[in-house]
């Protein structure tokens, strides 16, 4: 790798040679260590140490409960799927605003080269892995294709291989069990890591994660679970009693306790002779106290996870499309809230990296091409199609830029086919300023249009008689019917359908003299 240095996403310098091996690449420590699980044998007592010990800097444990919360209750692990996957869209890469030719060719190149980064979408479902847990780490190998730097693997790494360390800002860095320079554990390498930090709420780091909301209702849950497991082991089984003789021996007495657990386990047994088995009603019980408190458990948790309970089946009896509708939005303002952050976090620490590694972001960072994940709505469309027409005809003036960004249709280009329907345009006349206006230089006029000019000298004589004596008739005319019947004193004779053609010309004439007159005032006023 070259020995320039090249400035981070910090603004600070860093050197290119430091990135030819992953950072964990001799962490053998990290690699073959096992992790734990906090969730064997639960206490309230226990939770808190684990919160506590959290809050210092030592997040391993805290961690570990995360992971185990996750994969051991089903409806947690639902919901952050639901969610998680919610992110996993359509992406591009778009040059910063107002940029140049050179950032919008950058931006291209940059594109080119993103789609054929291997498996996109696991490194995307990988980081959001930080929405529940607070943050995740995925750890980036560099490799050489042909003359650009791309990424070989980026390779998501437990939460529990980092801690964190309090100084002017908040600082992850990697748990070695020692020091650099006074301070514990070992700076993330610039380049060599996406950090991804999703807030579910504001504050430090460790108290900031989304389960850091759950690990009470967990605890609570499973307690519920345990009890509703032992209620149904003692109260759902029929009791069963054995009696033995007086003058059994202690031989005999365990063959019949032996009998009796076959009995229940296997729904068959024997007995010696003499001795009797009973079976008496279970114990009656009622299970809803503890699925009550299952149920507020898993509503709770819908409601930290995804805003509402309506989307996730946890309130099936009073679930309605239309309410059902009003929690969805509420969902899709959460994913709208992940996908800035993912599009932040992506565009610093994964696009930034392949353009500055490859040269492809000369002014560094602020000017660099940014990574956008597409969540526009498909039925979106239709509200546009019909609300931006009604916009531009009262006097907004939106972009075509922007209506095809926010549309997310891209724009053609050089000679691309484009969809679209060819309407009928009919110019105004020959010689009128709107003809200038809207018909560019050199452009041939429609037969009909081009003969306006010939037609209007041919018929001016006639057409200035008619209209004289049509004129004068009005003038003299008190009443519609007047101008009726001086119509008819000036073609006496006529028949009914002769009469009909006639008015047919004569607004035909007025037509003609009225297009005449305006062509005559246009030619006054460009003379």
């Amino acid at each position: 790798m070259a020995t320039s240095r090249i400035l981070g996403p910090d603004g600070q310098p860093i050197s290119l040679p430091d990135l030819e091996e992953p950072q964990t690449a001799r962490l053998g420590s990290l690699q073959h260590e096992m992790q734990s699980h906090p969730t064997r044998g639960l206490t309230p007592s226990k939770l808190a140490r684990i919160l506590d010990q959290a809050e210092t800097g030592d997040i391993t444990a805290q961690s570990d409960l995360f992971e185990d919360m996750e994969e051991k209750d089903g409806h947690i692990g639902s919901e952050m799927s639901k969610r998680r996957r919610a992110c996993l869209l359509e992406w591009d890469i778009v040059p910063p605003s107002n940029a140049s030719a050179v950032e919008k060719r950058n931006a291209d190149a940059l594109a080119e080269m993103m789609t054929d980064l291997p498996d996109f979408e696991d490194i995307l479902f990988d980081v959001t892995d930080a929405i529940g847990k607070g943050f995740t780490c995925s750890e980036i190998e560099w490799v050489r294709l042909g003359k650009w730097w791309m990424p070989k693997t980026i390779t998501h790494r437990p939460q529990s291989w980092f801690q964190l360390y309090r100084g002017y800002r908040q600082e992850l860095r990697l748990r070695t069990g020692g020091a650099v320079d006074g301070i514990p554990g070992e700076a993330l390498q610039p380049f060599g890591w996406i950090t991804h930090i999703h807030k579910a709420k504001s504050g430090y780091l460790e108290r900031s994660a989304l389960f850091r909301q759950l690990v009470w209702t967990y605890l609570f849950k499973n307690y519920s679970v345990g009890d509703l497991a032992e209620f149904l082991e003692i109260y759902g089984i029929p009791l069963r009693v054995g009696k033995y003789p007086p003058s059994a021996s202690e031989k005999d007495k365990a063959t019949l306790l032996r009998a009796l657990v076959g009995v229940g386990h296997n729904a068959a047994g024997i007995v010696p002779e003499g001795m009797l088995l009973e079976f008496h009603d279970a114990a009656t019980g009622d299970p809803a106290a503890f699925e009550l408190m299952i149920d507020w458990c898993e509503k709770n948790q819908s409601k930290v996870i995804l805003g509402g309970t309506l989307t996730s089946g946890a309130d099936g009896k009073s679930s309605t499309n239309a309410l059902g509708n009003v929690h969805n939005e509420v969902r899709k303002d959460l994913r709208d809230g992940d996908i800035r952050q993912l599009n932040s976090t992506l565009s610093r620490y994964l696009v930034f990296a392949v353009a500055a590694m490859n040269g492809l972001a000369p002014d560094g960072l602020r000017r660099a091409p940014q990574l956008r994940l597409n969540a526009q709505e498909r039925e979106d469309l239709k509200a546009y199609a019909d609300a931006l027409p009604k916009l531009v005809a009262i006097g907004m003036r939106p972009t075509v830029q922007w209506a095809h960004e926010t549309l997310g249709i891209p724009q053609a280009e050089g000679g691309e086919a484009v969809l679209g329907s060819q309407a009928a345009i009919v110019p105004p006349p020959v010689g009128t300023a709107a003809a200038s206006a809207v018909l560019p230089t050199g452009t041939a006029l429609p037969p009909p249009v081009a003969m306006l000019p010939q037609l209007s000298r041919t018929t001016a004589p006639a057409v200035a008689g008619w209209i004289d004596q049509v004129r004068a008739l009005v003038e003299r005319a008190g009443s519609l019917e007047d101008i009726r019947d001086g119509l008819e004193l000036l073609l006496p004779g006529m028949t009914l359908d002769q009469y009909a053609a006639a008015m047919a010309e004569a607004l035909r004439a007025a037509e003609l003299a009225g297009r005449y007159e305006v062509l005559q005032e246009a030619g006054g006023l460009h003379g």
